[in-house]
């Protein structure tokens, strides 16, 4: 049976940043084009300049669509939106230029996904200065994607090793975070998380919760929040139909996930998701924006301008970035979406 290749879009992030060099990088793996047929958006001469500073033997191939790609090792497919000055080009520095052209990547790459004519984003990082800059309206990729794609409220998943993780909460304080966890709000991310590794090709989903308070609250002795709000989200859940078990004390839980007990954490609050999936492999750590009408995966770290243009960048995280894609993108639905 042959392989299904399925093509991944990959906006070049800023070019100031690390993205061309860890794209060149990445791209320079004959397994990726095993997996997948990438192709890039961006600037041509900003990732021929990459291609020198990583000093790899790639040769890019300059298409309109990517029904013109090659896909074959060796040459990258790019689709040239020449929106760069390279004489005003300087890595590692907040420029208005950068941010517009990170931007544009984007725009692009989630049109052609619109469009069908690829079947997953694999982005990389983008600087929420630049974009500032250049006046774009957004601050992240989340952010621009919920935008452009009218989706509301995408729901972020970790994914490392064979570990899922799932955020209740993201970007609050921890007494805001812990003001939102509601039942209601319990019982939501739950059908949303079932929802999201069904797209994702997943069967016999089995989603655990991550307790708040040490040992879950022990019965409320170390705490209510267990016993007023996450457990009845819970049970409410499974009512629903979902799989669902906790709240697991949070010091066993992901040990259980990455060991196959759980096909899925819930993670309550920003800090605990995050340390348990970089602890477990920091550059392995992927993130994936579920709720989109396409599959969308990125690096969990940012354009670390203070090495850019210095081919010092792993590209580990990248590829891995670009594999998860692949992986998900032949099984992905979009029919199921929230």
């Amino acid at each position: 049976m042959t392989k299904v290749r399925e093509v991944i879009a990959i906006p070049m992030g800023d070019p100031a940043g690390i993205g061309p060099e860890i794209t060149a990088k990445a791209l320079a793996n004959q397994e990726i084009y095993d997996m997948c047929k990438p192709v890039v958006v961006g600037d041509a001469n900003v990732f021929k300049k990459a291609i020198e500073i990583v000093e790899k033997n790639l040769t890019v191939n300059v298409i309109t669509s990517p029904e013109e790609g090659q896909y074959e090792y060796g040459t990258v497919d790019l689709i040239d939106l020449n929106n760069i000055d390279m004489t005003e080009l300087e890595y590692g520095v907040v420029q208005a230029q950068c941010g517009k052209a990170a931007f544009e990547y984007i725009e692009t790459s989630v049109n052609l996904a619109k469009a069908g004519k690829v079947k997953a984003l694999a982005t990389t990082p983008i600087n929420k200065e630049s974009l500032k800059a250049a006046g774009v309206p957004y601050i992240g990729h989340t952010e621009m994607l919920e935008s452009l794609t009218n989706t509301k409220d995408p729901l972020t998943m970790f994914e490392v090793r064979n570990m899922r993780i799932f955020f209740l909460t993201r970007h609050l304080s921890l007494k805001d975070a812990i003001a939102q966890m509601t039942k209601e709000r319990v019982r939501d991310y739950l059908n949303r998380c079932d929802k999201a590794l069904q797209r994702l090709g997943i069967e016999n989903r089995k989603i655990a919760v991550a307790g708040l308070n040490p040992h879950s609250g022990e019965g409320g002795l170390f705490g209510m929040e267990e016993v007023e709000e996450i457990r009845p989200g819970i049970e409410a859940a499974i009512e629903d139909g979902i799989d669902a078990v906790g709240p697991v004390p949070a010091d066993s839980v992901f040990h259980h996930a990455l060991n196959g007990k759980f096909d899925a954490v819930l993670s309550l609050y920003h800090d605990q998701g995050h340390i348990a999936a970089k602890m477990t492999d920091f550059h392995r750590t992927i993130s994936i924006t579920n709720g989109l009408p396409f599959l969308r995966t990125s690096v969990d770290h940012g354009t670390a301008f203070d090495i850019a243009g210095k081919n010092i960048a792993a590209s580990l995280s990248m590829e891995e970035c670009i594999k998860l894609a692949a992986q998900y993108a032949p099984k992905f639905t979009a029919d199921t979406m929230e």
